[in-house]
């Protein structure tokens, strides 16, 4: 499903962002990416959805390939893949419910089969009772479940959750990892950078770690 094969790619001369990266990701697994700030996680998750690029090797996600994608074919790409970020990326002035339905909206869907749609997230987050309030109503932990619900509404193959606890309280950030391995077992691969380790490691499941933009343990 997801093939990196001796991936390199550098910011500045002669110091590697990510160095020489393999890793393979199957469907419908769980792995959970870990290290340090700096360690190359973000890199790694945006040369997935292909916001970046490697200077050496190759990526390759569900059919496309980085040396050969057209410019635009990425949106078809992201269509196909659900990205949860730390801050949340929430749209201030829309509902919960319209935050999750502007991701249909924005590829042409309405109606009667997008509202559906919303609705089925936001319960499998457990917030359809929250579907009118705002963000700034919302506690971290439900704000990062909005977020989650905006990723899945478009039945992504894969979610890429970029430190999905990192601004949320222990209680709320073994919660938000429920969530996603429940959103898991029903059948959708879940890639988790987060420097939290021990988190991880009591969670469960597999896990790769990156140290100086290395993979050291998988």
């Amino acid at each position: 499903m997801i093939e990196i094969r001796n991936v390199s790619i550098r910011f500045r001369k002669g110091w590697y962002a990510l160095k020489n990266v393999d890793l393979s990701i199957g469907k419908g697994e769980f792995i959970f990416l870990t290290g340090q700030t700096g360690s190359g996680k973000t890199t790694l998750l945006r040369l997935i959805y292909m916001d970046l690029f490697p200077d050496e090797g190759e990526i390759a996600v569900a059919g496309f390939l980085s040396s050969t994608i057209k410019e635009s074919e990425i949106p078809f790409l992201r269509r196909r893949i659900g990205i949860i970020f730390q801050d949340f990326k929430l749209l201030t002035d829309k509902t919960v419910y319209e935050n999750v339905a502007f991701a249909l909206e924005v590829t042409g869907q309405s109606g009667r089969k997008m509202r559906e749609k919303v609705m089925k997230a936001l319960t499998l987050v457990g917030l359809s009772h929250k579907r009118n309030d705002f963000p700034y109503t919302l506690s971290g932990g439900e704000q990062q479940k909005t977020a989650i619900a905006r990723a899945l509404v478009r039945e992504p193959f894969i979610l890429l959750a970029d430190e999905p606890t990192g601004n949320i309280d222990p209680e709320g950030s073994e919660e938000i990892i429920k969530i996603l391995q429940e959103v898991n077992t029903a059948g959708t691969a879940v890639l988790m950078a987060t420097h939290a380790v021990e988190l991880s490691k009591r969670m469960g499941g597999k896990f790769v770690h990156l140290e100086q933009g290395q993979i050291v343990k998988q």
